[in-house]
């Protein structure tokens, strides 16, 4: 899984019959330290995430173990919406104080 920010939502009216009523976001990846990296990727979402929350995605296969998405063309899924997240050194995010 991979730590990541959600951007924004693609909406698309014209797709494949298997993903209608499929809500995809925008996320950008993040690094170790909580720093926004230069890629971005559309994943379906399963957990109702919205835009500024870090969240957890699964990638390949395994974004296609949700219930539901087995047989469905997506290659990556937002499985959890995150509240904290933390080092060794200290708190690096936290949901309740930190929603930019």
């Amino acid at each position: 899984m991979l730590l990541a920010k959600v951007r924004g939502t693609v909406v698309s009216t014209c797709k494949e019959p298997s993903l209608r009523g499929v809500k995809f976001l925008l996320v950008q990846l993040l690094s170790d330290t909580g720093e926004p990296l230069p890629d971005y990727e559309v994943a379906a979402d399963v957990v109702g995430a919205g835009v500024n929350e870090w969240v957890l995605i699964s990638r390949g296969s395994g974004a296609r173990q949700h219930e539901g998405y087995v047989n469905r063309p997506v290659d990556a899924t937002v499985v959890a919406i995150v509240d904290t997240v933390s080092l060794a050194s200290g708190a690096l995010y936290s949901k309740r104080e930190d929603f930019s």
